[in-house]
């Protein structure tokens, strides 16, 4: 058990039967009345932000989370296998807890994090960027060059990302994977 003075960013919670991650969080001692704590959580499972105050001295139920690197291996109907890199143990994690699948490429390194008591597989990380080559995109418009304009493309992983016109079929290029959105362009 944690109390309101242990809560730090990123530490995860078992609140309303719920894991939560402390996505951040102020303490708050006004002039008058008792110091508590301001939080604003978001549920590993359903991905939903909720603002929560809790009291000054007040019992956390803290969930002890590892991270661990594995390895994408191949997809399996709405589910993704992953292989533990120290261990070469294989686990199957669904597509939900993903934060960007539509960028995973077989051998791609990746970080899912776990509840330590029974191994339960809560969040998978992509790397914040992920270099892709573009497959198909649609042809630019001759002397539509004055202004940012971007075009739709397809991309090795099969996600659509919307490119800058002078990019073509066959460049590589970096995106963020959270957002899908092009970055530059990789030589």
């Amino acid at each position: 058990m944690a109390s309101t003075s242990d809560i730090r960013n990123g530490m995860c919670i078992n609140f309303n039967s719920d894991i939560y991650k402390v996505v951040e969080f102020l303490h708050v001692k006004p002039g008058k009345g008792a110091a508590f704590v301001r939080t604003k959580l978001k549920s590993i499972t359903t991905g939903r932000v909720l603002e929560n105050t809790f009291p000054a001295g007040a019992k956390l139920d803290e969930v002890r989370v590892e991270y661990r690197e594995y390895q994408y291996l191949y997809p399996e109907n709405d589910a993704y296998t992953f292989m533990n890199n120290e261990t070469y143990e294989q686990i199957t994690v669904p597509g939900n807890i993903i934060n960007a699948p539509e960028f995973l490429e077989e051998g791609m390194n990746v970080k899912i994090s776990v509840r330590a008591e029974d191994e339960m597989p809560l969040t998978c990380e992509l790397p914040a960027t992920v270099i892709v080559e573009v497959t198909y995109a649609e042809p630019g418009i001759k002397g539509d060059t004055a202004t940012n304009t971007l075009r739709p493309s397809t991309v090795s992983t099969g996600a659509k990302v919307m490119i800058p016109l002078f990019i073509n079929v066959g460049d590589k290029i970096k995106v963020n994977t959270e957002t899908g959105a092009y970055m530059e362009r990789v030589k």
